[in-house]
């Protein structure tokens, strides 16, 4: 049995080496970057099961050339890489992963909180400057803040992660505020949140964080439909999808002080180029989608990866199907 693992991320597989000989004896772990069209001529046409970093294009020219492949497990939440219909039509499984980093997202989503109520960067770059000029104490606060208690979160997406985040934000006081097609007021009334309109969200919220799927049908969803409601004080973080934001209109929202900032984990082009216009944009922080990692979240992203390849090889249902 041979399983390609195509991935450029991570510079060890100890886990999986570990793992798969115990789920089947005697297999083949061979492994390629993202360039892997010489690999998939040479051995990668037999592979039984596939290990697939997010990024890699795992397109219907390439599926067409497997001979024996069972399944596609994806190493996380995103797939669009991915060309699930040339799966189907070839009887090929495809997985990505649910849950495995929704507490990691949510301390993330606090994080820019707790960032923007106290700047501490800010003032720490500031000190020697505020020094010069006797600004210590009251007279070094570039803006006064509301107590993050006082303070109110809107969720757009109200799904796994998005409870996850709500937990965590009314633990540290905060009221927390819901915007979701799919669920009632009732069942988003049980997680102790309150379920609003679009307008009625983005007018509301001091801070609203988007936990949207990254399909086609949420594609620019988060644009100047958005930003027209939201306070000049708000701020806005994405740690979902970069396709769900328009960026060119979160750029003039920001650029124009409709909004007072944004935090960004993941962006439409990733990796962007040094010259892509959020990098340059004051106000907006943009870090390279790694919000999602820890120690444990990184063992249960592989031991998930792992797990769902097994259970479509011998073909059961896995954990998270795709198709």
């Amino acid at each position: 049995m041979l399983i390609w693992i195509i991935d450029e991320e991570w510079n060890e597989y100890d886990l999986e080496k570990e793992l798969l000989p115990k789920e089947f004896p005697g297999v083949e772990l061979r492994f390629s970057g993202y360039d892997y069209k010489k690999d998939l001529e040479e051995f990668g046409y037999k592979a039984d099961g596939i290990l697939a970093q997010i990024y890699a294009d795992i397109n219907k020219e390439m599926i067409d050339k497997l001979e024996n492949c069972k399944g596609i497990a994806v190493y996380g939440g995103g797939f669009d890489k991915v060309d699930i219909e040339a799966c189907k039509a070839k009887g090929i499984h495809v997985t990505n992963i649910q849950e495995y980093c929704a507490e990691d997202l949510a301390d993330y989503v606090i994080a820019g909180i707790y960032n923007w109520n106290k700047d501490l960067a800010g003032r720490s770059s500031r000190i020697k400057e505020d020094i010069k000029n006797n600004a210590w104490g009251a007279p070094s606060i570039k803006k006064m803040e509301h107590r993050i208690s006082k303070q109110t979160l809107l969720i757009v997406g109200f799904g796994a992660i998005g409870k996850v985040v709500n937990e965590k934000a009314k633990a540290i006081g905060m009221k927390v505020i819901a915007y979701d097609e799919f669920l009632t007021a009732e069942e988003v009334a049980k997680y102790g949140a309150k379920k609003v309109s679009w307008e009625e969200g983005f007018s509301q919220a001091d801070v609203v964080t988007i936990h949207l799927k990254g399909i086609e049908a949420n594609q620019d969803k988060i644009g100047e439909n958005a930003f027209k409601y939201m306070k000049d004080t708000a701020y806005l973080i994405n740690t979902s999808r970069g396709r769900v934001v328009n960026e060119e209109d979160l750029i003039k929202a920001v650029k124009s002080n409709k909004i007072r900032g944004a935090l960004l984990d993941v962006v439409k082009n990733e990796p962007p180029t040094v010259d892509n216009p959020l990098l340059s944009c004051e106000g907006i922080m943009v870090t390279p989608h790694n919000s999602y990692i820890s120690v444990e979240s990184m063992r249960a992203l592989k031991e998930y990866a792992i797990g769902n390849l097994a259970s479509m090889i011998r073909g059961e249902k896995p954990r998270d199907p795709v198709c």
